[in-house]
């Protein structure tokens, strides 16, 4: 015989693991964009590629004054069109 509410058990068990597994991810994420916040001036391309990103995500006065450093010292033609893009929307959203 099958005991009541042993449904719940499972879908309260599944639900506390898709939580706990998204907050494992969420902090994982963190730690991945802060450490390539720093990287933007680092050798490997994609690691200034992600802090790019960062940066995007994260307009600020300081941010711009980075990416305007960063343009003149980039060397690689595609990355220093991204970062175009990047400073002139974070120029954008500080006008606004």
């Amino acid at each position: 015989m099958r005991k009541r509410g042993t449904g719940w058990t499972v879908v309260g068990m599944l639900a506390t693991g898709l939580v706990a597994g998204l907050t494992v991810g969420l902090v994982g994420w963190s730690a991945h964009q802060q450490r390539h916040r720093r990287s933007l001036f680092a050798p490997d391309a994609t690691s200034r590629l992600a802090a790019l990103g960062y940066l995007r995500a994260h307009p600020s006065v300081d941010s711009a004054r980075l990416l305007r450093d960063y343009l003149q010292w980039e060397p690689l033609p595609l990355l220093r069109r991204k970062a175009r893009g990047v400073l002139r929307r974070t120029e954008q959203l500080l006008r606004s």
